[in-house]
């Protein structure tokens, strides 16, 4: 690994799936990025408290905790509107209630374009 003046883009991952967190922490690893992972609403809030820099979540809209799915995506944008938002899951939600700017990947996912989404989603932040 070579040494570089740019730190890598940080994506948090909320799942609480333990094989779904293996792979997609591993392919937001392939799209570039620093993962940080959250396995309930609460942990996630509370990182995104904590932290300044995740650029984007990558979240699961069944999981666990006292904020469910949309109801999380929608806090997330409205108290850290920069942070993008990639959701998934089994269920396919009324696109329409997605917030801004948010994309979704139906379970199982197509893993080229999850690396695609979280990847545009950096280069636009950059």
């Amino acid at each position: 690994m070579t040494a570089s003046t740019e730190t890598r883009p940080v994506v948090l991952l909320i799942e609480n799936e333990p094989i779904q967190i293996m792979v997609l922490s591993d392919l937001i690893e392939e799209a570039g990025c620093d993962v940080v992972e959250a396995t309930t609403a609460a942990k996630a809030i509370r990182i995104l408290g904590e932290r300044t820099d995740i650029r984007v979540v990558v979240a699961d809209l069944d999981v666990r905790g006292s904020v469910m799915g949309l109801q999380l995506a929608a806090m997330i944008r409205d108290r850290w509107p920069p942070i993008e938002l990639v959701l998934t899951g089994a269920v396919k939600p009324n696109l329409s209630s997605i917030p801004a700017r948010g994309v979704f990947h139906d379970k199982p996912f197509n893993q080229a374009g999850m690396v695609a989404s979280i990847r545009g989603f950096v280069a636009d932040s950059r």
